[in-house]
């Protein structure tokens, strides 16, 4: 793992669902349909730092106003997995995946991989490209596609980008939060993450309580 100095807040990893069960979860990387090809993760979980987290909600319920929720295809990544990705990712292809040198923001609890699902249908969008492809479609301004896969994108960015987020110049998915430098590369597995508070009302946004 990266030495890091300097000082850090405390991690809070929080479980996205918790917040908001309307967030739906597709966490390949917990099943064989992933570019490794195998499970990586024990539990198809999702964690974020906590102002990721709230920020990810927010998004969520400003895109139910335009008829579609937010499906989490990954959140906080181990840096043991960050690393298995490197090594298995050809040279010319590492622009989408993290060097494990510097460790990724997943690895941070400060980014998320994710779409949307049609709140009619229940269905998941498409998009000018799958997931975790690694080609020019999956550029946030890649022009080819149909002109509703591309309206669809980029109504996800403006989402994301309305509440605290920037996109990553290589994956329409991948969304970076604003407070990932206040963080440490992490390499806690998810079974050992702290539980967080459950709010108190429904839809109510819980309480911080930071944890090493």
């Amino acid at each position: 793992m990266p030495v890091e100095t300097g000082s850090f807040r405390p991690s809070e990893l929080v479980e996205i669902v918790r917040l908001d069960p309307g967030i739906r979860l597709d966490i390949r990387y917990a099943t064989a349909n992933n570019f490794v090809g195998r499970p990586v993760y024990d539990e198809p979980r999702a964690f974020l730092q906590r102002p990721a987290a709230e920020a990810l909600v927010k998004a969520h319920r400003w895109l139910k106003a335009h008829g579609y929720g937010i499906v989490v295809f990954d959140g906080y990544r181990p840096w043991r997995v960050t690393k298995l990705f490197w090594e298995l990712t050809p040279p010319d292809k590492r622009n989408y995946v993290a060097d494990p040198s510097k460790g990724s923001l997943h690895n941070r609890g400060c980014a998320v991989d994710v779409s949307m699902y049609d709140l009619n249908t229940g269905e998941l969008v498409t998009m000018p490209s799958d997931y975790d492809e690694m080609s020019e479609r999956a550029h946030p301004d890649y022009t080819g596609g149909t002109e509703e896969q591309r309206r669809l994108r980029d109504l996800l960015r403006t989402a994301m980008e309305l509440h605290d987020f920037k996109v990553y110049r290589y994956e329409w998915w991948h969304f970076d939060h604003k407070d990932w430098r206040q963080y440490r590369v992490q390499d806690i597995p998810f079974s050992e993450i702290p539980v967080s508070e459950l709010p108190s009302q429904p839809g109510e946004i819980p309480p911080s309580n930071p944890r090493l």
